[in-house]
């Protein structure tokens, strides 16, 4: 395995995932506010499962987003 190879495409993916999340949970939220289901002060539970196949892997993150 080259290391460099595979730290740079773990990067790309990584920013790839972030970006598109980060534009999904804005747009979500967006459209709870606007539809009245969210108030605009909450603290939102956020989780993210990724899975990796061929190694058998599963990386949950979770973490609390404060909308005000």
């Amino acid at each position: 395995m080259n290391e460099e190879i595979f730290n740079l495409e773990v990067r790309k993916f990584l920013k790839k995932f972030g970006v598109t999340a980060q534009r999904e949970i804005e747009r979500a939220v967006t459209t709870a506010l606007r539809e009245g289901r969210l108030g605009g002060s909450e603290r939102l539970h956020a989780r993210a499962v990724l899975t990796l196949d061929g190694v058998s892997a599963d990386i949950r993150v979770e973490d609390e987003i404060a909308l005000g």
